[in-house]
C-alpha cells in the first residue's frame, strides 16, 4: 500500500491507495514513489514539468488519467530513465499479465537485475525474430490477439533500450540449458539468437551463465524469477504464473530468493563454460 497526498488548501490529507486497484492508482503510486525518492514536493515536480501542483496531486491519487507526454516529462524531470513511460504504456495496452507493467517500470530504474529463466531466452536478451516466433505461436494458439502481440513486441523493444544507456544496470542471467537448446522459430532464428547471446555476454555489465541439465532436481527455482536491486540497495522480486505476474516486496521472501539465486549461480556453469556450451548448441543447429 502507498500513502498518497492530496493538497486541500492549507491542509494535507493522506489516504491509503492500493496500486493494484486500478491502472491510474498504479501509475500514481509509481509517480509519487519516484518523486519522494528525489526528495521533491509536488510543487517542485510541477514546476519542473510545467504543470500545476493540483494536477500532479490528482495523478498521484489516481483521480485523473494522463498522457504519454506527461510520462515523458516526468521521467525527464525525475531522471528515472523510462520508468514512467513503460508504466504508462504497459497499463494502457491489453495483453500484459497483471503486475508486469509495474515490474517493467521498476526494471527501468534498477541498478542491478538478476534473472533465472527455466525455459526460454530472457526477454531482455531476445532478438526480434525470436520474440516474433513466440508471439506468432501465442496468436496461433488463441491465447492472445494480433494487436496484443504487436503491443508486446513494441513494449519489449522499448525495455531493451536499457542496453543502449551510458550506465546500463548490472545484469546477471542464469538460463536453463533447455532455453538454449529449444529451437524457437527454427534453426536459423535460433542460431541468430545464440549469436546474439554471445555478443551480449561480452559486454562488461552482463554476466551470463547456463544451468546445465545435470543440475536436474537441484535447481532451486521451477519458474521464471527476477530480482531487481535499486540505488538505495533495496531489492524487489518478480515472478509469474500462467495467469498473473507477481511483484514481491516481502523482505523474507526476497531474502530467500536471493540465497537461492546465489546458490544457482554457484552450481551453474562458469561464464566461460556457459559460452562454450552456447557455441556448441549453435554449431549443432548448423545446416
Amino acid at each position: 500500500m502507498f500513502w498518497l497526498e492530496v493538497e486541500m488548501g492549507d491542509h494535507l490529507n493522506r489516504r491509503e491507495l492500493d496500486p493494484s486497484s486500478s491502472p491510474r492508482a498504479a501509475f500514481g503510486a509509481q509517480l509519487r514513489s519516484s518523486r519522494e525518492a528525489k526528495g521533491w514536493s509536488q510543487q517542485r515536480l510541477a514546476d519542473e514539468m510545467g504543470m500545476s501542483d493540483s494536477y500532479i496531486s490528482a495523478v498521484e491519487t489516481g483521480s485523473k488519467s494522463t498522457s504519454f507526454r506527461f510520462a515523458e516529462l516526468a521521467d525527464k524531470a525525475l531522471d528515472t530513465g523510462q520508468t514512467m513511460q513503460l508504466m504508462w504504456l504497459g497499463l494502457r495496452r491489453r495483453g500484459f499479465l497483471e503486475g508486469f507493467p509495474e515490474h517493467a517500470a521498476q526494471e527501468a530504474r534498477a541498478v542491478g537485475i538478476r534473472v533465472f529463466e527455466p525455459n526460454l531466452i530472457p526477454g531482455l536478451f531476445q532478438t526480434p525474430a525470436y520474440t516474433a516466433a513466440l508471439e506468432t505461436a501465442a496468436v496461433a494458439s488463441g491465447s492472445t490477439t494480433p494487436d496484443e502481440s504487436e503491443a508486446r513486441k513494441k513494449f519489449l523493444a522499448k525495455r531493451q533500450l536499457l542496453h543502449r544507456r551510458p550506465d546500463p544496470p548490472r545484469i546477471q542471467a542464469v538460463i536453463d540449458e533447455s532455453g538454449i537448446r529449444r529451437p524457437v522459430g527454427g534453426p536459423a532464428t535460433m542460431r541468430a539468437q545464440l549469436d546474439h547471446l554471445v555478443l551480449l555476454a561480452a559486454r562488461p555489465y552482463v554476466l551470463l551463465q547456463v544451468a546445465p541439465f545435470s543440475m536436474a532436481e537441484h535447481a532451486p527455482f521451477r519458474a521464471f524469477v527476477t530480482l531487481l536491486q535499486f540505488s538505495d540497495r533495496s531489492v524487489v522480486g518478480y515472478t509469474e504464473s500462467a495467469e498473473q505476474g507477481y511483484v514481491v516486496r516481502n523482505d523474507e521472501t526476497v531474502r530467500t530468493w536471493e540465497k537461492a539465486y546465489d546458490q544457482v549461480q554457484v552450481d551453474a556453469l562458469s561464464r566461460a563454460a556457459s559460452l562454450e556450451l552456447i557455441c556448441k548448441a549453435r554449431e549443432e543447429l548448423s545446416p
